[in-house]
């Protein structure tokens, strides 16, 4: 008697960022740091998911919590930092500045395709969206729409949307 087994895998790809990031803590943080800490950790983490789900891009973000920054900023080289605002403190701005440090607003290939308008993997997105008329915007170092440069910019669907908007400026050579 012969018994075979047959075994058919099934293989599912998605996008899955690697947005590597630490915070770096004072050894013995005070009731403010701590506080920021928690909510800049929470923010992070949020951001990071969502990298995850819509981009395979991959980079090692240092962040900070200082004070003196009047909002969050970020650059190219991977450091990330809030300021004391706690408005800012939130997965939307996380989400702003690690696209900065993947490159919108800091590289000259983003600056370049900016002022071309030449974004052929993220125009024909964007216009998936908005209509066969919409347009990338570029200035001051940002994108819109679904930069999420504002607060008022924020929701699941925009959240969604940024990172495939930052996958695709990457596509496009940013």
């Amino acid at each position: 008697m012969r018994f075979s087994i047959s075994v058919v895998a099934t293989y599912v790809t998605a996008a899955s960022a690697t947005i590597n990031w630490t915070l770096q803590k004072a050894a013995n943080p005070t009731a403010d740091q701590q506080d920021a800490y928690t909510r800049i950790e929470s923010a992070m983490k949020l951001a990071a998911a969502r990298y995850a789900r819509f981009t395979d891009a991959s980079k090692t973000v240092r962040v900070y919590y200082s004070p003196g920054v009047p909002t969050a900023e970020a650059n190219y080289n991977g450091d990330l930092r809030f300021g004391a605002d706690r408005a800012y403190m939130t997965e939307r701005t996380a989400m702003h500045e690690i696209a900065h440090t993947l490159g919108v607003g800091q590289t000259a290939a983003f600056d370049r395709n900016c002022a071309a308008n030449n974004w052929p993997t993220a125009t024909p997105l964007l216009r998936s969206w908005d209509g066969p008329t919409a347009k990338i915007n570029c200035g001051g170092g940002h994108f819109w729409p679904y930069g999420l440069n504002y607060e008022t910019e924020w929701s699941e669907t925009n959240g969604d949307r940024h990172v495939q908007m930052v996958d695709a400026m990457l596509a496009d050579g940013m």
